[in-house]
């Protein structure tokens, strides 16, 4: 029998998505005793590649909220710094790998939740373009928004994984013309400096010319919109008849949705096509386009307002509202020693270009870099 390109390969999964015969607890007291009676397509895949399913990871509930410490579960931490957050909502996904546990885990992604860990536990998180991976069989957090990503610990990791889950998505490549969306983190929501220095180095190493898309605050605010009003009414029974039963933060993440009238969900809908079509116009210029993904290192778990700005202080959502694949990684590192990153972004179908120009700049950093772990 051959055997499958992820032979042998342990991979863990966020536990949003149905591993058959181990539960799907979304990392939230509601769901205890809820087993997975079948694998979710993306297992399956894996499955099929011969990939071996090592357990469920940690989340933040319901993929939504921020580390809580009112659940049955702990939240997981930094490998870099266990006082510091991992990222999220993928949060067990990014540590897991990073700390050398498992060399791939599959996370989701609705406003970030691959691509922050992976910039907060410096490895690589791929958004694939919208729909490219199943999200049948995961549990929704936003119809509109969410994705299936792919977390590893190098550009070549994800490309084997991509290949065995999407088989024929990654075609040749040739020259790419990279295009530095600068503004993002200079004037539309400012980064720290050794962010921004370290996003400048990337951009001269890769040769990128400046490039301009709409201000970041009209992407995060359609993102906002519709993911809470999906997200509501996705948890609305549970939240209005045992709202007890949730985290702090993920009651507080989900309850504005009750708010958000028909006309402002169509309104954002509208928008989002408008949006996807401005993006979409500025690859008849550029093949990839660098930015930021966060706008600060990772901040310490134990830090109420820091926690709170940590999902403001990013250009990830952009991605969730376009559809276009998405890829974090590592920038460099901070002056006290934690993850800074950048992000990569494509033509939708265009994987192989984002992976190609990640290739190419682990290869000027050196490599992949490693947290200190004893």
């Amino acid at each position: 029998m051959p055997r499958g390109s992820l032979f042998g390969v342990p991979v863990g999964i966020k536990d949003v998505v149905d591993v058959a015969g181990m539960p799907t607890t979304c990392h939230s007291r509601l769901r205890i005793g809820h087993n997975a009676v079948q694998d979710a397509p993306v297992v399956a895949a894996l499955r099929e590649a011969g990939a071996i399913i090592v357990g469920k990871l940690a989340t933040h509930e319901f993929a939504i909220g921020g580390p809580s410490f009112d659940l049955p579960f702990p939240p997981a931490r930094n490998p870099w710094n266990p006082a510091h957050h991992p990222g999220g909502s993928s949060s067990g996904a990014g540590a897991a790998v990073a700390a050398g546990l498992i060399p791939l885990a599959i996370g989701t992604d609705t406003a970030g939740s691959v691509r922050n860990p992976a910039s907060a536990c410096g490895i690589v998180g791929l958004k694939p373009t919208r729909g490219l991976l199943s999200t049948v069989g995961v549990v929704p957090l936003s119809w509109s928004l969410d994705h299936v990503g792919i977390l590893g610990r190098s550009a070549d990791d994800v490309r084997i994984a991509l290949e065995a889950l999407a088989p024929g998505s990654l075609g040749a490549t040739t020259q790419l013309r990279i295009g530095y969306v600068r503004h993002f983190h200079t004037v539309d929501l400012p980064a720290e400096p050794e962010v921004a220095v370290a996003l400048d180095r990337a951009a001269q190493a890769l040769s990128a010319r400046e490039a301009e898309l709409p201000p970041l605050g009209e992407f995060s605010l359609v993102n906002r919109v519709i993911l809470q009003a999906e997200g509501y009414a996705y948890h609305a029974h549970d939240l209005r008849n045992r709202p007890e039963r949730f985290a702090r933060r993920t009651r507080d993440a989900l309850l504005p949705g009750e708010f958000v009238s028909s006309t402002d969900y169509l309104t954002a809908r509208r928008l989002q096509a408008t949006l996807t079509a401005s993006v979409e116009a500025r690859f008849a210029e550029f093949d990839v386009l660098l930015t930021a993904s966060s706008m600060t290192p990772p901040c310490r778990i134990d830090d109420d307002a820091a926690i709170g700005s940590t999902y403001l202080s990013q250009a990830r959502t952009p991605f969730n509202v376009t559809g276009h694949p998405a890829l974090a990684m590592m920038a460099g590192l901070s002056s006290e020693g934690l993850p800074l990153s950048l992000q990569l972004v494509a033509r939708c179908g265009e994987e192989a270009a984002l992976l190609q120009v990640a290739e190419r700049w682990e290869r000027a950093m050196g490599g992949p870099l490693r947290p200190p772990i004893d």
